[in-house]
């Protein structure tokens, strides 16, 4: 990722949803490193935040309803998460959760993209996001996996007014040419019930330790670490109760040209 702050339209944070809290929190701890913090206040819900030294990286949360799958959610910085919320449904998209402030520290939203990917808006007030990227432990690219990647392009640009580097096998989405992420077009290699989503890339330090350190710690490998060139190695891991992430080691921690 060519981003290394939050930066509006660009990748600021990431959560997991999970049914088990107590046991993500000791998988991410023994994977990445992680040093969680569970906000006391009845009111966050168990809301916990994973730091790498002093800075915040990812966050980890009970689901809230009974309709919410344990996965990953990325959310993206705005400047106004109400208008953009309008140009969402203008272009196609659906509100899954309409914009509310959370305590003092930002306003968010969910969305749906018209491919049916959720994904997040975070207006930042006192909490801007991320203090960390692409290092060990911390977010360093994100990915669309789509099955309507036409219509992902237009929604996207439309709503975020991201740059898109063309390729036939993975176009990369940028702020103003700065790649933080790409887009994957599901085949009939996905099974039909693997809904559209976006998936969150941690860097690291050797991708084989990591996997096998998922492994040990209860995960499953869904994508054996594969060499991209000579500069990047790549993963998908999948946590003990279900939730797909990457993870990758290489140049400029970005995965450019993976495809």
């Amino acid at each position: 990722m060519k981003l290394d702050r939050p930066v509006t339209g660009g990748p600021c944070w990431t959560e997991l949803g999970t049914s088990d809290l107590e046991a993500a929190k000791r998988f991410y701890s023994d994977v990445f490193g992680w040093r969680p913090e569970t906000d006391p206040r009845p009111e966050a819900g168990g809301y916990t935040v994973a730091h790498i030294g002093d800075a915040a990286v990812a966050a980890l949360t009970p689901l809230f309803q009974e309709s919410q799958p344990v996965a990953w959610n990325v959310s993206f910085a705005v400047a106004d998460s109400d208008a953009t919320a309008e140009r969402v449904r203008a272009a196609g998209g659906t509100l899954l959760m309409e914009p509310i402030d959370v305590f003092d520290i930002g306003r968010f939203a969910v969305a749906l993209d018209p491919g049916g990917a959720a994904f997040q808006m975070w207006q930042a007030r006192t909490f801007p996001g991320a203090g960390l990227f692409n290092a060990p432990g911390a977010l360093g690219w994100v990915e669309l996996l789509t099955r309507a990647p036409e219509r992902a392009e237009s929604f996207y640009t439309t709503v975020f007014g991201w740059t898109v580097r063309p390729s036939e096998h993975y176009p990369q989405w940028g702020i103003d040419g700065a790649d933080f992420g790409g887009m994957m077009t599901m085949d009939a290699k996905f099974p039909p019930e693997v809904p559209p989503h976006w998936l969150p890339y941690f860097a690291v330090s050797d991708v084989d330790a990591t996997a096998a350190s998922a492994t040990g710690a209860g995960g499953t490998v869904l994508m054996e670490p594969t060499s991209i060139g000579d500069v990047r190695r790549i993963a998908v891991l999948r946590d003990p109760q279900g939730a797909m992430f990457g993870v990758y080691a290489g140049e400029e921690g970005r995965r450019g040209a993976l495809h």
